[in-house]
């Protein structure tokens, strides 16, 4: 008070409205809004018009495509009065009678929305079936969207059939769903469905473009279009990206960059993949290790970066074949496809694929993805400089390549026949010891060392076995008595309690398993695995028998 005056209470700030999401601030409010579902809607504007209106649509699809903003809007189409009040159902609602307004900002008592996730029983339907009897209060039609419908019970599904089949003349009976194959026969058979598609990646570009001019943002084209792929076909996931971005571009001053949506989303940078791919078809190893290394360093998950290699074999295959090139790709992009397609044979871009495909697989479940992925990576190089199978076996069928010459077992030498009279012979192994008990006819006993024995030091004169597998006494003195007459000398033979060298029949075995692996993992038979997954290794010819 001054001066003896009321001068009221102070002024207040004015309070600034709740900011509103871009998915909510620019949801569907017509008919022609809602992109990328035209069938549908040409359906439903030819069933109002010849008055041939179901009495419950099912509405499926992914995430984000726009099926409870489609059930709302039929709310409105259904119940719009017009301007003057004196309207009927229309597939153009007018959007300014009261039916219009209140049903788009969720407060007509007739259109009851109910989420089927949280009200999954049967009494939640019960009052559905008890509320339908009674006449609209002030709208044309009572209408009940009901979200998420899979989600109700087996119980709660039985008792909505019978309303559901033959429901009043007043009620409407609309259901969204992500999953159309939980939703009972029974109730699908009772329905109009319309199955609501993916919107096609250049549509949600061109709608992102428009909505960034509406916020008075600017937006570089491929940023809209990097953000539009990774929306996968969702209008909603697209927005809550491109609300990411426009904010990050605030924060940084400028508008919403290409680098930035691809810093943002962790994506694998176009040009970088392009030049990964080429060193991966030239086979230079380190520039291809060092191409994802500094892509990885960027923040770039390796799974997005095999996706990508994956995306660029499927487009290099595509233009191969002959379909049309994708506009909405850059320049540098579509030149790139075109010059490999013409390069690049289609065995050779199915083997990329599939190492690609299993490296992506490999890299989704190992403890080290990084790892996993430079692994992978030097598969495809490795696989990538190899003729397909049918080039291969024209080249051997004419002779420029040699087929496999796989090495046979050799079997050891047998010495010459040991005379024990002729003097002293020091063997230099333990192999050639008892190929000298074989030759000078201690045939049993050389099998059972070869088979058994493990050695934990050989010298001349003296032989320390493994106790894992010790000898008996009478064996153990018919060795000592055998290495003196093949050898002409005394032999100090005793066992310590240590593990010893493998057996010599476990050492041949390892060497055969070794000349079959080589085999099996040479250029060639490589080849023809990639061209035939199912094949298996046989035995071994000839491969000596456990027993």
């Amino acid at each position: 008070m001054a001066d003896g005056l009321d001068l009221g209470e102070p002024p207040q700030p004015v309070k600034q409205d709740a900011y509103r999401v871009l998915a909510r601030k620019y949801r569907p409010q017509t008919f022609s809004e809602l992109i990328g579902q035209e069938a549908m809607v040409r359906t439903l504007e030819n069933a109002i018009r010849r008055d041939r209106i179901a009495h419950a649509f099912l509405m499926t699809g992914v995430r984000g495509v726009g099926k409870t903003s489609t059930a709302r809007l039929i709310a409105k189409a259904l119940n719009c009065i017009g301007p003057d009040g004196t309207g009927g159902p229309t597939i153009d609602p007018c959007g300014v009678c009261e039916p219009c307004r209140a049903i788009a900002e969720g407060r007509h008592i007739d259109v009851i929305e109910m989420d089927a996730a949280s009200h999954t029983g049967v009494d939640d339907v019960r009052e559905i079936i008890e509320a339908s009897r009674y006449a609209a209060v002030s709208a044309r039609y009572k209408i009940y969207i009901v979200d998420e419908v899979h989600m109700l019970s087996k119980n709660a599904f039985n008792a909505l059939l019978k309303t559901l089949e033959e429901p009043p003349a007043h009620v409407k009976f609309l259901f969204a769903t992500t999953e159309v194959n939980k939703v009972p026969v029974t109730v699908l058979s009772r329905c109009q469905r319309f199955d609501l598609r993916r919107i096609s990646a250049e549509q949600l570009a061109s709608h992102f473009a428009f909505v960034t001019d509406k916020e008075g943002a600017v937006a570089e084209p491929e940023a809209l279009m990097l953000i539009a792929r990774a929306a996968e076909g969702s209008a909603r996931d697209g927005l809550s990206i491109l609300d990411q971005a426009i904010s990050h571009a605030d924060l940084e001053g400028g508008g919403v960059t290409t680098e930035a949506v691809r810093q943002m989303l962790g994506l694998s940078d176009r040009g970088a993949v392009r030049e990964l791919f080429g060193q991966i078809l030239a086979g230079d190893a380190p520039s291809a290790l060092a191409t994802l290394k500094r892509q990885y360093d960027y923040g770039v998950d390796p799974l997005s970066v095999f996706r990508a290699l994956l995306e660029a074999v499927h487009g290099v295959t595509l233009t191969k074949v002959g379909t049309p090139p994708d506009l909405a790709q850059p320049a540098e992009e579509r030149a790139a496809r075109e010059r490999w397609a013409a390069a690049l044979s289609f065995p050779v871009l199915h083997r990329l694929w599939q190492l690609f495909l299993k490296g992506h697989d490999e890299i989704g479940h190992a403890a080290l993805p990084i790892e996993a992925a430079e692994m992978a990576l030097l598969r495809a190089i490795h696989a990538s400089t190899l003729p397909d199978p049918g080039e291969l076996a024209k080249q051997i069928a004419s002779g420029k390549v040699a087929p496999i010459a796989v090495p046979p077992v050799a079997a050891p030498s047998a010495p010459a026949p040991v005379d024990a009279a002729a003097g002293r012979r020091d063997p230099a192994s333990f192999a050639e010891l008892v190929d000298l008990l074989d030759a000078g006819k201690f045939m049993a006993l050389a099998a059972r060392l070869r088979h058994s024995a493990r050695v934990v030091r050989f010298a001349p004169g003296q032989l320390v076995l493994s106790g894992s597998r010790p000898l008996s006494a009478d064996m153990l003195a018919e060795l000592v008595g055998a290495l003196r007459t093949v050898t002409g000398q005394g032999w100090k033979v005793e066992f310590e309690d240590q593990d010893g060298t493998p057996s010599l029949r476990e050492q041949d075995d390892a060497a055969e398993e070794g000349r079959r692996l080589a085999a099996w993992n040479s250029d060639m038979v490589m080849a023809a695995r990639e061209h035939f997954p199912e094949t298996e290794m046989e035995d071994w010819p000839g491969k000596r028998s456990n027993a």
